[in-house]
C-alpha cells in the first residue's frame, strides 16, 4: 500500500532519483510491479525509504494548505441541510422534475425557484464537506504516528502503527438514535412531541413533512419557555446523551451499526476510523463542530498518543458485520470510533 501511494508519474520519479533506484519499465503499472519486487528485498530499509519519502511530501502538501484562510471560508456556511434528497441529487431531479414535466414551459419554469437552490444547496454542502474533511485529515497527517498517503489509494487515508484507516467524518446518526430508543422503550420521538404539544394546546400542521413538523413543535416549545415546555425538551435532550453515552462505553455497538447501514453503491469493508461529532446542545449542530480546528485537534492528538494496537495486536479492533443488515453475508474489518463531544 505504501508503494501504491507513490506509484503516480511524478512521485515515482522523485522517489527513485532521490534514492538512486533505476526502473527498466516506463509505463505506471509496470513499475509499480517492479519497484515492489526491488522494495522486498529488503523490507526494513524499503519502510524506511518509503516512510521518509512520504513524510517528507505529506509536509509539504500541509504547508501548502493555508488553514486559517480555509476555515475562515468555512464559517461562510451558515445552514447546512441536505433536503430530501438525502445526498443523491441526480435521483430527485430526475424522479421530481425529468420524468414528472411533459412540457418544457413548465419544466423551464421550476428551475429559479426549486432546481437552482436545490443544486447550489448539494454544492454548498458537498463543498463544505470536502474542505472541513481535508482539514481534518492534516489533524490526522501531521501526529508522528500517523503515516499519510500522498497519492491516493482507495480506501485508505493513512497509517497508524502502520494499519491501514478510512477516515470517516460522521454524526450519531437519528437512525441509530432510533433504533436504540425503540430498544430502550421511548416512544418515537416525533409521536411523543405531537402528545406533549396537544398538552400545552400547541397547534401544529399535522401534515406537514416530519422533518417540518419536528421543528414546527421544538420551536413552539421553545418559544413558549414554560416549565412543562422545557422539561419536555430536556426530557428528549437527556435521552440522546444516554444513547450517546452508551456508545462511548460500546463502541463497537455503533461501527457496526455504521457498517450494515451503508448505502449499496458505497459499500465497504475496508478498516475505518470513525470520527464521530456531537454537539449536545443541539444535535442538529453537529455538522459545524467540523470547522472546529481548536476542539477536534487535541482529541484526536490524545486518542493518536494513546494508540496502542500494531499489525499483529488488532484483536479487540475486529468488528463482524452483515450486509445487507440481514444477510448471512459476514465481513470482518477493523474499526475504531474517536467521540468528539461538545
Amino acid at each position: 500500500m505504501k508503494t501504491k501511494s507513490i506509484i503516480r508519474k511524478e512521485l515515482i520519479e522523485e522517489f527513485i532519483t532521490q534514492n538512486k533506484i533505476k526502473l527498466k519499465e516506463t509505463a505506471s503499472s509496470k513499475q509499480f510491479k517492479e519497484l515492489f519486487i526491488l522494495l522486498s528485498k529488503d523490507l526494513k530499509k524499503s519502510h524506511d525509504l518509503l516512510n521518509e519519502y512520504i513524510i517528507f511530501k505529506s509536509k509539504k502538501q500541509h504547508k501548502e494548505l493555508d488553514t486559517k484562510q480555509l476555515v475562515s471560508e468555512l464559517f461562510k456556511i451558515r445552514h447546512f441541510e441536505w433536503g430530501d434528497y438525502q445526498n443523491d441529487l441526480n435521483k430527485l431531479l430526475v424522479s421530481r422534475y425529468v420524468k414528472v414535466y411533459k412540457s418544457y414551459e413548465e419544466l423551464i419554469s421550476k428551475f429559479d425557484k426549486e432546481i437552482n437552490p436545490l443544486v447550489q444547496a448539494y454544492v454548498l454542502n458537498s463543498w463544505y464537506n470536502h474542505w472541513s474533511s481535508i482539514l481534518i485529515e492534516h489533524i490526522f497527517k501531521s501526529h508522528k504516528s500517523v503515516l499519510p498517503t500522498v497519492g491516493q489509494i482507495k480506501s485508505v487515508d493513512f497509517f497508524i502503527n502502520d494499519i491501514p484507516f478510512d477516515l470517516k467524518v460522521t454524526y450519531l446518526p437519528s437512525e441509530y438514535i432510533k433504533e436504540m430508543r425503540n430498544e430502550k422503550g421511548y416512544p418515537v420521538e416525533l409521536t411523543y412531541l405531537k402528545a406533549r404539544a396537544r398538552e400545552a394546546q400547541i397547534e401544529y400542521d399535522n401534515n406537514a413533512k416530519p422533518g417540518d413538523l419536528y421543528y414546527e413543535i421544538t420551536e413552539k416549545l421553545i418559544n413558549k419557555n414554560d416549565k412543562f415546555s422545557r422539561s419536555v425538551l430536556q426530557k428528549l435532550k437527556d435521552e440522546k446523551i444516554e444513547i450517546l453515552n452508551d456508545a462511548i462505553k460500546n463502541p463497537n455497538l455503533l461501527a457496526r451499526w455504521l457498517y450494515e447501514n451503508q448505502s449499496a453503491p458505497r459499500f465497504g469493508s475496508e478498516n475505518r476510523l470513525f470520527l464521530v461529532l456531537v454537539d449536545t446542545n443541539d444535535f442538529t449542530n453537529s455538522w459545524k463542530l467540523k470547522r472546529d480546528l481548536d476542539l477536534l485537534q487535541p482529541v484526536i492528538y490524545k486518542y493518536l498518543d494513546k494508540f496502542k494496537y500494531s499489525p499483529s495486536n488488532t484483536e479487540s479492533l475486529a468488528i463482524k458485520y452483515n450486509f445487507p443488515k440481514k444477510s448471512s453475508t459476514v465481513y470482518k474489518s477493523l474499526a475504531d470510533i474517536i467521540f468528539v463531544v461538545k
